[in-house]
């Protein structure tokens, strides 16, 4: 039996973007077109979509009105909205996520990058259901079932991982290495009992679990600054400095929706503090030396040792040995000098690792 294609609505005043985006979209999904938010708001009473595709600048009635209006509807309170707009301005992209939108597309789109989006935006929406289904019936199935909601937690969160990675366009599986630096670090740690109170007190599985969300804030961050190809001007770099604090603010609100708060404590100061420095010039607190969470003294090196050796938009990658030397060099400025000279040690499985992964 043929698999059932999800229904996309799509709305847009402007009959052109309308035949672009049904075109783009409909080898893959079923979409209705509407030609502004009145039209929409009227439709969701008859039939619900699994996601809205909403421009910004529409005449009468606005993107940004028209999100309020949908998540006054209690049954399509839900449904995951994604902006697809000309605007580029981040207080725009600002203001969209924080009315609940889940996502900033920005005309002209790439087809392939539009269908992956959402793609991703649909799985984590299934998943999200799924899981609320689950708990509905938790009690009587807690026993048996204990299995399952850990695979699934790791699968939403893992999901949120790669969509950070589609929309930060980074390839080559920085989530999952990262991971493992980090797994490699702690548990080098507790072997040689490096900051032995504070790690032996640690769930190892849930911190490298947690790893996956140390990016979740790029959410927040305007395309034109992540996919730029050359170095960021300073008011670009302000900007994206800005994703730390997002994170924070995102996982938070998980937290506010959960009894299961562990890994998202973790994952919280891995966010939040994974670019502060040793000398304290980091961001975004500007803490120094043992004030800065020894979690985030820790992913600082797994991130910046994967940067260094991965190509990105502004540069080429480093070789390992180079990479080495550049966190060597750092130590008691940007690292914490206990933990530069444990990773010089463990260095040559960070390598094995990343040729691994590429192979």
């Amino acid at each position: 039996m043929a698999e059932v294609k999800k229904t996309l609505f799509l709305i847009d005043d402007d009959l052109t973007n309308l035949n672009i985006g049904s075109t783009a979209l409909s080898p893959h999904y079923h979409v209705v077109t509407f030609n502004s938010g009145a039209r929409l708001l009227k439709a969701l009473q008859k039939k619900l979509p699994d996601l809205i595709l909403l421009d910004i600048d529409m005449p009468e009635m606005d993107g940004f009105t028209t999100l309020k209006r949908v998540r006054e509807i209690e049954a399509a309170s839900k449904i995951p909205v994604i902006f697809l707009t000309a605007k580029t301005d981040s207080n725009s992209e600002l203001e969209g996520l924080s009315l609940g939108a889940i996502d900033y597309i920005h005309k002209p789109f790439t087809p392939a990058l539009l269908c992956k989006r959402i793609e991703v935006h649909l799985t984590v929406e299934s998943q999200r259901i799924a899981l609320v289904d689950f708990n509905a019936n938790l009690q009587k199935m807690v026993d048996e079932k204990t299995k399952t909601v850990i695979e699934l937690q790791n699968a939403i969160i893992k999901t949120m991982g790669e969509l950070v990675d589609v929309r930060d366009n980074i390839t080559g599986s920085h989530i999952e290495r990262t991971q493992s630096y980090l797994r490699i670090l702690v548990t080098e740690m507790r072997d040689r009992n490096v900051y032995a109170k504070e790690v032996g007190s640690w769930d190892l599985e849930l911190v490298v679990q947690s790893a996956q969300l140390h990016d979740v804030g790029k959410i927040a961050i305007a395309d034109s600054i992540l996919h730029k190809p050359g170095r960021l001007l300073p008011d670009e770099f302000d900007k994206i400095k800005y994703h730390t604090t997002f994170g924070k603010q995102i996982i938070s609100k998980i937290k506010e929706n959960t009894t299961d708060k562990d890994f998202l404590e973790y994952a919280e100061i891995l966010a939040y503090t994974h670019h502060e420095k040793w000398n304290g010039k980091g961001y975004p607190q500007g803490l120094s030396g043992e004030d800065i969470p020894l979690l985030g003294r820790i992913m600082a090196i797994a991130d910046v040792y994967d940067a260094l050796v991965s190509e990105r938009p502004y540069k080429k990658p480093f070789t390992h040995e180079q990479a080495v030397e550049i966190i060597k060099k750092d130590s008691g400025w940007h690292f914490d000098p206990t933990l530069v000279e444990l990773f010089l040690d463990v260095a040559d499985q960070f390598d094995q690792f990343f040729k691994g992964v590429r192979a």
